[in-house]
Parts: C-alpha cells; structure tokens; sequence
C-alpha cells in the first residue's frame, strides 16, 4: 500500500513554465508506475488545466502564479491547479462538439481534461481545478 503523499509546484503565468509541469508528471508516473494510457491523459489534462490557469485564469500576468497540487494513496492520483483570476461560469460552457463549435480555435479545454480524467471538480468560482485518476 502506497501511502499519502503530497507534492507542491508554484510557476510563473508563462506558458514556458509548463515544461516543469510535464516534467512533475513525468516523475511522478515513474514513481507511481504509471503505464502509458494514464501517463498520456495525465500528461494532456493537467497541461490544459495549467495552460487555462495560466491564460485565462491569471490573463499571462508575469506577476501572477499557478499553484499545482499533487496527492496520492493506493488507489488514486489527484492534481490540482489553482490560479490568481476571478474565475469563470464552468457549468455555462458551450459545448465543442456542437457543430456550430468544431470550427473555433478555443473552447475544448474542460472538454478535454473532463473526458481524459477519472474526475473533475471545480472550486473557488472555476479558479481552482481538481483533476482525478486511478492509479
């Protein structure tokens, strides 16, 4: 049994800083023997969920941060990803495939973390993001 551990990342809002987020991923799926599947939707829904934070939460201010969370046990993997911004109406999204959506540039970011994710759950107004998976 793998007991409860907890990690903590705090980056600049600059879509750079998300190289350490993937390597915080990398880490930690070797730690925990990640096989690939996990690895890549872990990889792809935390970036987005960083990346949102990063552009729509914090607006690239240089002077704002992200905070990513990381616990464990024997069964599940959660991150979270906090950021400085007001927040948004997370229930009221447009839906992407929606065929008057497939052709916007933007939009599919829940989308994706919710479909790549075990689970999703929002807090502080949209301004902070669980994301859950199985181990």
């Amino acid at each position: 049994m793998i007991p409860t551990k907890h990690q903590a990342l705090k980056i600049n809002s600059n879509v750079q800083s998300l190289r350490l987020v993937e390597r915080l991923i990398g880490d930690i799926c070797e730690v925990y023997d990640v096989n690939e599947d996990v690895y890549g939707n872990m990889l792809i829904a935390v970036s987005e969920a960083v990346n949102n934070a990063i552009v729509h939460g914090n607006r690239n201010d240089p002077d704002k941060f992200v905070k990513i969370g990381f616990e464990a046990d024997n069964t599940h993997m959660i991150f979270s990803v906090t950021d400085e911004g007001q927040g948004f109406d997370y229930n009221n999204l447009p839906d992407p495939t929606d065929s008057v959506n497939l052709d916007k540039i933007s939009g599919r970011g829940v989308y994706l973390m919710k479909s790549l994710s075990d689970s999703l759950r929002f807090e502080d107004n949209g301004s902070k993001v669980f994301l859950g998976f199985k181990g």
